[in-house]
């Protein structure tokens, strides 16, 4: 007690209850409490109980923060509602020892040194409710010491502490040793040497799993989201080119859209490139860092383009793993809604970062005309690789549209790639190369063949060859439908070219990847498997990461049980009171309490030998039988008072014919003492 009082900060209640639950070891006076007493005090335990909870949840701004996410249901005021309640829980479970001290301190002082279980037991107690309906025996009473649950809910409080220190540590470890003194062996060095073995395996565990919480902290939830791919990282991202062997590609679900009643967009762009070196895309200097987005007219919309007009809208769900991802967004997008997050940036290359949970589920909205990308800087037009530029301009040369209009130029390169190159996953190992060679010249020169990564790239650096400013972009192809809405799997994750059109002032999707590229399905029954599997997850997400509203449903559920909690305490007793009117409060008691002993007792007593507080029956009984009038009853007393006995509190009981003959003995001894 007085180590909860010193973790907590309770130290001047914690002493006079330490001295309170101590002080039977001295005091001898004992109250026999009934069935009833106890349940009285449990109640009014359970109510205090109730009370601290409420005023923890006041105390912590609970109706308000509460009152902020049902009205206006987001990350935000989810946050603060987690937080309220946090700090609710932290505190009730401090106050735990003073929320139950007059329950353990009835058991301390009671006669029974336990206390009836059915006090505490929903299931003995309805057990006891079926047998008096039915007429039947009730079950056998137990009683239940208590002092170890309460030891319990003392370290439990303790640990609540706000503390960053190791004093709980070695706290604790100090109260074990000194449970374990009195059991210890023999040879004091071997005890010391097992306690102390223990103490350091839990100090150094205890650290390792702080440690082990830590890095799981950091790892991206794949496992729950289903999401396996490596996302593309706003700053750069590494091609395939160069891989030998064939580029394995995953049937996991990683986005869901759905569009409506309209067609969804045939592109989800994710980010864009414009410096192109070693096999690898990336941004400029100037545009790594992301700037904030701005929030619309309420907390859950994000306005990427002012005065923009979308006609277009469509729902998307997506993974943040680790608690940040780009966006696949429609080309266009101006404006997102219902975006459950802590914010959202954008960088100049059109790429979006949302910052927040595991899973963002919001509502994109596109149309033709201005988009996030800014206009085309020199980078757009640079190939850096001499022995890929050599091949680039041979290319050029080749088509001759140098002096022809953007479009002109556009036709040329597709028909370029449209009949002479085919779509492939695998490239084979070809003994042919040289130091001169690089992937991608390979491709153009001699393999002509390739998956998406080579179309992009070299539709990309070819453009700018021909004076058209070109960017690399990545995202996802969306073309598979599921019931009425669509899903985006790893596999469907493409690379694509953005070419600037100067008359419209504004980059357009190109891509010359064959349509062979999409043909691929993979379909079977491990798919379909797979793909509810992936349902359940994304279901489990959406609840996980707040992005439903089961869980406002679940604690508008609970505020019914909570009221009936409330109306079982707060009436049980006057249904008690109206059945001792109806005659049925002998039922109701504790088996023994109808004992005609009792009759007795009050006659003697009004004889003018009242019992002392504390007293027990049989050294009362004796004071009492020293009367020279009783001197005759003396020896029926006693055998009364040892068939009262065994019927008060033998869990046996007594059988039939001891019943009729306490009572019949009680009635003789009733009618021969006068007062």
């Amino acid at each position: 007690m007085l180590f909860w009082g010193w973790q907590s900060g309770f130290m001047l209640a914690a002493v006079p209850m330490a001295l309170i639950l101590e002080s039977p070891r001295w005091i001898e006076a004992r109250w026999e409490f009934s069935n009833d007493d106890f349940w009285r005090i449990w109640t009014f335990c359970t109510i205090l109980l109730l009370a601290a909870t409420v005023f923890a949840f006041t105390a912590n701004e609970g109706p308000a923060n509460f009152h902020g996410f049902f009205s206006n249901p987001n990350l935000r005021t989810e946050r603060n509602v987690g937080t309220t309640m946090a700090r609710s829980v932290a505190a009730v479970i401090r106050w735990l020892p003073m929320t139950f001290f007059l329950f353990m301190t009835a058991q301390s002082f009671s006669a029974r040194e336990g206390v009836p279980l059915e006090t505490i037991s929903f299931i003995l107690q309805w057990r006891w409710k079926r047998a008096r309906k039915q007429g039947k025996p009730l079950p056998q009473s137990r009683s239940v010491n208590i002092s170890y649950p309460y030891l319990g809910l003392c370290l439990m409080a303790a640990s609540a502490h706000s503390g960053e220190d190791n004093s709980f540590f070695w706290g604790l470890c100090l109260l074990l040793a000194w449970a374990l003194w009195p059991h210890r062996s023999r040879n004091l060095a071997v005890w010391a040497a097992a306690v102390g073995v223990a103490i350091t395996a839990g100090y150094y565990g205890q650290g390792g799993l702080s440690r082990l919480q830590r890095y799981l902290e950091t790892i991206n939830p794949q496992w729950f989201s289903g999401f396996t791919r490596q996302r593309f990282e706003g700053v750069e991202t590494k091609t395939s080119l160069g891989q030998i062997g064939r580029l394995n590609l995953s049937p996991t679900i990683v986005i869901r859209l759905d569009a409506g009643t309209n067609r969804p967009p045939n592109l989800m762009r994710e980010a864009s490139y414009h410096n192109y070196k070693a096999e690898t895309w990336s941004v400029g200097n100037l545009h790594e860092e992301f700037t904030t987005v701005l929030q619309g007219t309420n907390e859950t919309s994000y306005i990427l383009l002012p005065e923009k007009t979308n006609t277009l809208a469509v729902n998307i769900a997506c993974y943040l793993p680790g608690g940040q991802g780009l966006l696949p967004l429609p080309a266009g997008s101006g404006r997102l809604d219902n975006m459950l997050v802590l914010s959202v940036e954008r960088n100049s290359l059109g790429s979006v970062l949302a910052k927040g949970p595991g899973l963002a589920i919001f509502d994109a909205h596109y149309g033709p005309g201005p988009m996030l990308d800014s206009a085309p800087e020199k980078e757009d037009l640079v190939v850096r690789e001499p022995r890929e530029l050599a091949v680039l301009d041979q290319i050029a040369e080749e088509l001759d549209a140098g002096d022809k209009s953007t479009e002109e130029k556009l036709r040329a390169v597709n028909r370029f790639f449209q009949s002479k190159f085919s779509y492939s996953l695998w490239q084979e190992r070809d003994g042919a190369s040289s130091k001169n060679e690089t992937p991608l010249t390979r491709f153009l020169l001699r393999t002509h063949k390739g998956h998406c990564e080579f179309f992009a790239t070299a539709t990309t650096l070819l453009l700018r060859r021909l004076g058209v400013p070109t960017r690399y972009a990545v995202g996802y192809v969306v073309h598979e439908m599921s019931g009425k809405k669509y899903v985006v799997r790893q596999r469907d994750a493409h690379a694509w070219c953005l070419a600037w059109n100067e008359e419209k002032q504004l980059w357009q999707d190109f891509d010359t990847t064959p349509a062979s590229a999409t043909g691929e399905s993979g379909d079977s029954v491990w798919q379909t498997i797979s793909d509810a599997w992936s349902r359940l997850m994304f279901e489990l997400a959406k609840v996980r990461w707040g992005q439903t509203n089961l869980r406002q449903y679940v604690l508008w559920a609970l505020l019914p049980i909570l009221a009936l909690l409330l109306y079982q305490i707060m009436f049980r007793s006057g249904r008690k009171r109206r059945n001792r009117k109806a005659g049925l409060e002998v039922e109701m008691l504790w088996p023994g309490l109808d004992s005609e002993f009792y009759q007795l007792e009050r006659k003697l007593v009004a004889r003018g030998v009242p019992r002392e507080a504390g007293e027990p029956l049989s050294a009362w009984l004796g004071r009492a039988a020293a009367d020279p009038a009783l001197a005759q009853f003396k020896g029926p007393l006693r055998e009364l008072l040892a068939l009262h006995y065994r019927y008060r509190f033998d869990p046996a009981g007594i059988s039939g014919a001891e019943r009729e003959s306490l009572r019949r003995e009680a009635k003789a001894c009733l009618a021969g003492v006068s007062i």
